[in-house]
């Protein structure tokens, strides 16, 4: 297995290659947004170094030992099963690799734990931690490791997998689909459900009721922006039975698995959302200002040109911020989304009084 998929990630790529060259570090840490192909290049990266592919993809070969949390988080006695076979020596290979995947999981015992085998690993194992997110891991095991940054995607790549999995898309509905994945592949999967075209078409509703509606109901609007992500969660929970389903697991790790995916699914689908009743009110000021050709929303051009107008378009800016807002809170706190929604969806309604009452 090469780097060729990596094409999109220089930097990785070339951190990688260097890497399985010159021989590793003990500890990378990839990171970068979720759906931008960091387990596929942890996966390239073990089969480089235990130099074989079908077994490392299959997930069999005897020297590679992957861990993801089974529920909502890693916890220590995890941790403690990859302490307990960071010390067998390689079976087959020179080295034995660890990928720990959704390491922004890992609760603070399971950190403290990690944090002493990187300190002290015997020289054969390679530990691959792989995060959608920085933040929540301590700097003493980020300054242990080699970081590996990903980026979003080109829109160019997004178009091409677009093209490839929905031919019949216009022209302006690939442009807007590439555009709202901003630049991860997951969101392609997401917004070719389908699904996804109503839940759009409800979402760019409620966009517009902040100021095209003045008896909007903050709750109602709410209800539906959560119905919309509840839906998606309930969908990948089913996928999720289905892809387990024959998997040797004990009940309990079934139903935290499950309700993992059901709730990361909630949450990704919620703050997406969010992102695009952003470019929603960010498509306004682009309109206002004779900027069609940047606008998002390109399948909703007619719409977004009766809409926008230069008295709307400071309400509009001050909207697009109040969600963005909304999105950095929900992503870092622990909120409760519907009371968020609704207290967003009334800041959104006030932004737009002045344009309501005209």
């Amino acid at each position: 297995m090469s780097f060729s998929a990596l094409a999109e990630q220089p930097e990785a790529r070339l951190l990688l290659a260097a890497a399985v060259k010159e021989g590793p570090a003990h500890a990378y840490l990839f990171h970068g947004p979720a759906g931008v192909g960091k387990r596929a290049a942890a996966r390239a990266f073990a089969a480089q170094l235990l130099g074989e592919e079908r077994r490392v993809e299959a997930g069999t070969h005897p020297d590679l030992f992957s861990l993801e949390a089974l529920g909502e988080m890693i916890r220590i006695d995890e941790i403690r099963a990859l302490h307990r076979d960071l010390h067998m020596r390689p079976y087959e290979s020179d080295r034995r690799v660890y990928v720990i995947a959704d390491a922004h999981l890992l609760n603070d015992d399971a950190a403290d734990a990690l944090l002493k085998d990187l300190e002290e690993p015997p020289p054969y194992a390679v530990i691959v931690l792989v995060a959608d997110e920085l933040g929540p891991i301590p700097p003493t095991i980020r300054s242990r490791c080699q970081p590996v940054p990903f980026r979003r995607l080109p829109a160019r790549v997004i178009r091409e997998l677009l093209a490839e999995r929905a031919p019949g898309l216009s022209e302006s509905e690939s442009r807007a689909l590439a555009r709202a994945a901003g630049g991860r592949l997951d969101r392609v999967e997401r917004l070719l459900d389908p699904a996804a075209k109503e839940r759009r078409a409800e979402l760019q509703r409620v966009a517009r009721a902040a100021y095209a509606e003045p008896e909007l109901d903050p709750a109602d609007a709410a209800a539906t922006v959560l119905e919309a992500a509840r839906a998606a969660g309930d969908a990948a929970k089913a996928l999720a039975e289905a892809e387990l389903d024959g998997i040797e697991l004990t009940s309990r790790e079934l139903e935290q698995r499950l309700r993992r995916v059901q709730r990361g699914a909630e949450r990704e689908e919620l703050l997406a959302s969010l992102e695009e009743l952003a470019f929603w009110y960010r498509d306004l000021v682009v309109i206002a200002v004779g900027a069609e050709a940047a606008v998002v929303h390109a399948d909703r051009l007619d719409v977004l040109r009766s809409d926008a107008t230069g008295e709307r378009s400071p309400d509009a800016e001050r909207a697009a911020e109040l969600v963005r807002e909304a999105w950095r809170a929900l992503e870092e706190f622990n909120l409760n989304p519907g009371l968020a929604l609704e207290a967003l969806l009334v800041q959104l309604k006030r932004a737009f009084s002045s344009a309501l009452a005209v």
